[in-house]
């Protein structure tokens, strides 16, 4: 059975280019939903079951770090698995992001290998 993907990120470009990377790397998503900040990332997870968010870390209204730091703080949609996605992949800003609960990091730009790679451990 496939699963449900949320990509959250304020370009909608950026996320058709995550949408197509997906299904470029063969990995079985029945649904990809998406969000264009932490906000209404946090509203489509309280509406859907998802298996893995992909979220950016620069948004505005809530960023990545503030997204993960409210999910984290739900004890409904805490464990929901997080990979950020984000031209700042900076050790100092990935370690926040894993403090908040996030499992992972991709740089942009990248490739659906790496896309698969970093999902599949989690998936």
């Amino acid at each position: 059975m496939g699963k449900t993907v949320l990509i959250v990120d304020d370009s909608n470009t950026m996320r058709k280019i995550v949408s197509r990377a997906l299904r470029q790397a063969g990995i079985d998503f029945d649904e990809i939903l998406e969000a264009g900040d932490g906000q209404e990332a946090l509203a489509v997870l309280a509406d859907n079951s998802v298996d893995v968010v992909l979220s950016d870390i620069n948004m505005p209204n809530m960023n990545g770090l503030e997204f993960l730091k409210a999910k984290s703080e739900d004890a409904a949609i805490a464990d929901i698995p997080v990979v950020m996605i984000s031209t700042e992949t900076g050790a100092d800003i990935i370690d926040e992001a894993k403090s908040y609960g996030a499992k992972g990091a991709i740089k942009k730009p990248f490739t659906p290998d790496l896309i698969n790679e970093t999902l599949g451990a989690l998936l």
